[in-house]
Formats: C-alpha cells, structure tokens, sequence
C-alpha cells in the first residue's frame, strides 16, 4: 500500500534504527505509484560546507512522488486562499502570471538527507497573494491536487519567506518536480514545499498533513534536524 512503501522507504533513509507510530491507510481503493528517483539518498561529500546536520550534498534533483503524478495544465490550474471568514481569493494561471514575479536563488533541504545547493526558481512571493486577505488564523494548511497536503503556521509563509514557483534554472518548472507550479519554502525540509499546489486554507489550530500524520515532525526545520516528532 501507498503509505506503507512511502513511509518505509522514507524512514530508513532518514534513520532505520528509528521506531515509528502505527501507519494510517490512504487512497485506500486506488492505484498508486511511488516514484524514487536515483541519487535520492544523497551521497556523502566530505568536501561539503554549509550543510544543516546529517545532510549529504546531492548534484543531481531527487525525486520522491507519493502516490501519482499530476498532470496538470496551466489552463486548468488555479490557486485559492481560503480565509477563516469571508470569500475565498482565487487566481488561474493568466492572473498569477500578471502579479510581480522575483528570482530566486536558496538552498534546499530534503528530510531524507540529501541537500541542494544555489537553485534557481522564479515565482510570485506569498506576501503578494495575501495582500487583499483578512485573516486571524495563525496556521495554514497547504493543498496539493491529488490530496497531499502540509501544515506551516502563517508567519512562515510571508515575510518573504515563501513562493508559488514556476520556473526552474530558467526553465518552466518540470512536472516530476510539481509542475506547473509549487510552494517554495526554502528554510524547512522539501516536503513542507508541497508540488502541484492549488490552495491554502487558514486555520486556527495547527492540525498534522500528510507526512506529519506518520510521525515526521510538525515543523521541520533542518538545521535543528527536526525530522521526526519530538526531535
């Protein structure tokens, strides 16, 4: 099943010795497919610097799909913020592409151990999608078509902390890796980087997504090596 060969492979790159809590089925009564790419452990570097603890430095772009690749056009995508009260704010494709646009350039952390160095996106900052949004909640949860989603609180999402990408190394961004477009949040692990991004929803409790509800950590900053709860 989908969650077993997800969470199973995942933990033992990150740690075998580790004992995790019971699994939850998902997508129970569909097909699914795990897609790990080579080089996706990473290998050792000894020439590395600047790598948060336990991370390996990676040349290459891993790739781990957790479940089917969506295959989404641009002339159906879209992009909603739900806010606790009030209408939902929604952009397709033709509007996000008319809002300001920056490059930019960051390091990337994945939880199983493989870091990236200097990659390049451009997308739209969240700070500008919430500029018309009222909102008390103090946590977001980020959606992803086909189901995936992760949990952040809001203020790691603004302050020019966060994207919606679309390009990368000068090129639109490839399907494999969340084509056509997908939440960029550089300082914390890959994963809370959602791929095929459609949405955020306010809340206001912090509540565990996908990944967070196996036992990965609520957070996920890489420099604390906060894979895990209780790390």
């Amino acid at each position: 099943m989908l969650d077993e060969i997800v969470h199973s492979t995942v933990a033992a790159a990150i740690d075998p010795t580790v004992r995790h809590p019971p699994l939850k089925t998902v997508g129970s009564g569909r097909e699914h497919r795990v897609t790990i790419s080579r080089g996706f452990f990473g290998h050792h570097d000894p020439r590395a610097v600047d790598l948060p603890p336990g991370q390996h430095l990676t040349h290459g772009f891993p790739v781990l799909t957790a479940g089917p690749t969506q295959l989404i056009s641009t002339e159906k995508w879209s992009f909603t913020i739900t806010p606790e009260s009030g209408k939902p704010r929604r952009w397709n494709w033709d509007e996000m592409m008319a809002l300001p646009s920056e490059e930019i350039n960051v390091d990337i952390h994945c939880v199983t151990r493989w870091t990236k160095l200097g990659t390049q996106w451009r997308g739209v900052a969240l700070d500008t999608f919430f500029e018309d949004i009222e909102t008390y909640d103090e946590y977001a949860m980020v959606h992803s078509y086909g189901g995936y989603t992760t949990n952040l609180p809001l203020e790691d999402l603004v302050g020019g902390k966060a994207w919606i990408v679309y390009e990368y190394e000068g090129e639109p961004l490839h399907v494999e890796h969340g084509g056509p477009a997908r939440l960029l949040v550089p300082h914390l692990y890959f994963w809370k980087s959602a791929k095929w991004v459609n949405g955020i929803t306010m809340q206001r409790f912090d509540e565990p997504g996908f990944w967070e509800s196996f036992g990965y950590h609520n957070y996920g900053n890489p420099w604390r090596e906060e894979r895990h709860a209780g790390d």
